[in-house]
């Protein structure tokens, strides 16, 4: 039952946040004289987000829920959010930027390695012919400098692919994700009203 629901837990994470005039300005870096939907999310908030989302799994679905103690709150949401998506998406960007360069370099660093195996190769063929006694023995250690020059490319384009693409994942859920907005009674704790954005 209990393995049931960590995989119910993980499937769907919720990031909750309260917005009201005493909090909403802590979701912001103090210093950024911007209007609140154009402000920058403060180092803090971003640690929360962080950690509200540190078991998320290729399919997890992610939303933020939103507690306002009062209908007149509610005019800080749409920034609040606004806000949280341009963040999310910015860091996008420079993450699919980052993974386009890594990949233009794995590539680069895989032709120069090609192009020096096969210029060994053609100097191996052209100096040395099948008769030679010292044929087997650079035969051998021309097919050993292959595989070592080889070996870092081939690593980085099979295995580190992965990390670049779970990142640029859980950004774009993090900017796509819905929102659920709620008024919430500060004295009887009851929730008033519910809506969702898209």
């Amino acid at each position: 039952m209990s393995t049931r629901m960590d995989k119910m837990l993980l499937k769907n994470i919720t990031i909750f946040l309260t917005v009201d005039e005493q909090t909403i300005d802590s979701y912001f870096n103090v210093h950024d004289p911007s209007p609140i939907y154009k402000r920058q999310l403060s180092h803090e908030f971003e640690k929360y987000i962080s950690s509200s989302i540190v078991a998320i799994k290729r399919h997890s679905v992610l939303r933020y829920k939103l507690v306002c103690t009062k209908e007149s709150d509610r005019q800080f949401v749409e920034p609040l959010i606004h806000s949280i998506r341009r963040h999310f998406s910015i860091q996008k960007v420079i993450k699919e930027a980052e993974f386009v360069k890594f990949k233009k370099g794995a590539y680069k660093l895989l032709c120069i390695s090609m192009a020096i195996v096969v210029v060994g190769h053609l100097f191996k063929i052209s100096l040395l012919n099948d008769d030679n006694r010292f044929h087997s023995i650079i035969g051998n250690a021309m097919d050993i400098f292959s595989w070592v020059i080889l070996w870092t490319p081939i690593d980085k384009l099979v295995f580190f692919w992965n990390p670049f693409l779970k990142e640029i994942s859980i950004l774009d859920r993090l900017t796509n994700a819905e929102v659920v907005v709620s008024i919430k009674h500060s004295a009887t704790g009851l929730v008033l009203q519910e809506r969702k954005y898209a």
